[in-house]
């Protein structure tokens, strides 16, 4: 992320006091989360809330509960929210959470009692002017609903626009589920219309089948996409033909993965990305696409519906390929402009029409894209260095206009 940022800002000139404080977070808090387990012994957790820059808006990033997070993980994430709000042009600087623990050990009450506790011991961060977490890996409604109460509980008043994803009973908002995977076939569609490439007939592989490539199979499928490989944590599946969706999707709710699937043929996922394809996906965790995957990849254009999927060194290929590749920080701020949308209207008390919110949306993302688009051409460079360069000149220029205090 810091390579990334390095780069963007000597292409477009920032000021160098400037980039020195954007390659470092603002504020990093540790925490230990001391949780009584159902068998009555205390398990004590790690826990972390990484501020990346707060100068354009309050911090927003998503939560995660895994047995493997790590501080520089976080910070990483919490910097790519900041660039990736930035692109959108949402009022947002970039924050990433989360607590080091394995939620699929975990019953339903422990896991309430780890959110709790979290959300209390990070509190002083908390709050609809300061931070507003959403959810992110093994997170979802469920916890950001506790994680309101919490903070609501704890201040006294009732604070809806303190998260972001949450049900719709308390303050969510209709386009917030599916808004990351809708967002990416936004930016398909417009990857496809610049390298004027026919979306309809294309065929596409996607890596992953969870909150954001589950829809987003669907959504391909309808948008007339043939979807002819899809791989998740249990294996990889193939079908020349297309996947068939609905029955995957079912598949996959019964057994819990895409592995064993009858309509279509067993494939080792590594060989999933030499398949002959007009689109690649990659949808589940960083790091996906390395050099070596990049110098099979076939497909013309790849789209990151995750964050951080590609290397630097995958880049480096990618470009040398004349592949496309529109960027994490482009690509995916469906989730995060939805998680915007439900802030305003728990904000204002009052709720959009869905029409309103699909369509804000749409125009939000196909804005986004136009303006990168524009000044790669304008610089001569690859997306992802377009967009970084965007969204580093725009909070240069917030920090400019603020100042230093004191």
């Amino acid at each position: 992320m810091v390579e990334r940022l390095d780069d963007a800002a000597e292409l477009v000139g920032v000021d160098p006091d400037v980039h020195a404080m954007l390659r470092r977070p603002q504020r990093i808090l540790e925490v230990s989360v001391p949780v009584r387990m159902d068998d009555g012994h205390v398990e004590v957790f790690t826990g972390w809330r990484v501020h990346h820059n707060v100068t354009i808006g309050p911090a927003k990033g998503g939560l995660r509960f895994h047995p493997d997070l790590d501080v520089e993980e976080l910070t990483a994430l919490a910097a790519g929210m900041t660039f990736k709000c930035a692109v959108a042009g949402l009022p947002f600087g970039g924050a990433k959470g989360g607590v080091r623990c394995d939620p699929r050990v975990m019953s339903v009450h422990e896991l309430e009692r780890v959110t709790r506790r979290y959300t209390w011991e990070i509190l002083p961060l908390l709050g609809p002017d300061k931070d507003v977490p959403a959810p992110d890996v093994n997170t979802d409604g469920r916890v950001m609903a506790w994680m309101m109460d919490t903070v609501s509980m704890a201040r006294g008043e009732v604070l809806t626009a303190s998260v972001t994803g949450k049900p719709l009973a308390v303050g969510g908002t209709r386009g917030y589920q599916g808004a990351t995977s809708s967002g990416v076939v936004v930016a398909a569609r417009a990857a496809f219309q610049h390298a004027d490439i026919d979306l309809r007939g294309s065929r596409a592989v996607v890596q992953g089948f969870g909150k954001v490539g589950g829809p987003l199979v669907f959504l391909l499928a309808s948008a007339g996409m043939r979807v002819i490989a899809v791989a998740d944590i249990t294996g990889a599946v193939h079908n020349p033909g297309g996947l068939d969706p609905t029955a995957l999707s079912d598949h996959v709710a019964k057994t819990g993965g895409v592995a064993g699937f009858d309509l279509a043929d067993p494939i080792e996922p590594a060989e999933m990305w030499a398949l002959e394809a007009e689109l690649v996906v990659p949808a589940a965790l960083d790091g996906a696409i390395t050099d070596v995957v990049a110098e099979q990849l076939r497909a013309k254009i790849v789209v990151e519906a995750a964050n951080g999927p590609t290397t630097p060194a995958a880049d480096a290929v990618l470009q040398r390929r004349g592949i496309i590749v529109v960027p994490d920080i482009l690509a995916n701020v469906g989730g995060v402009t939805a998680s915007y949308f439900e802030w305003a209207q728990s904000r204002q008390g009052y709720p959009w029409d869905d029409e309103d919110v699909a369509e804000r949306l749409r125009t939000t993302l196909d804005r986004a894209f136009t303006t990168v688009w524009a000044r790669g051409e304008a610089l001569g460079v690859s997306l992802r260095r377009a967009a970084f360069a965007v969204a580093v000149e725009r909070i240069a220029e917030a920090i400019e206009a603020r100042g230093l205090f004191p």
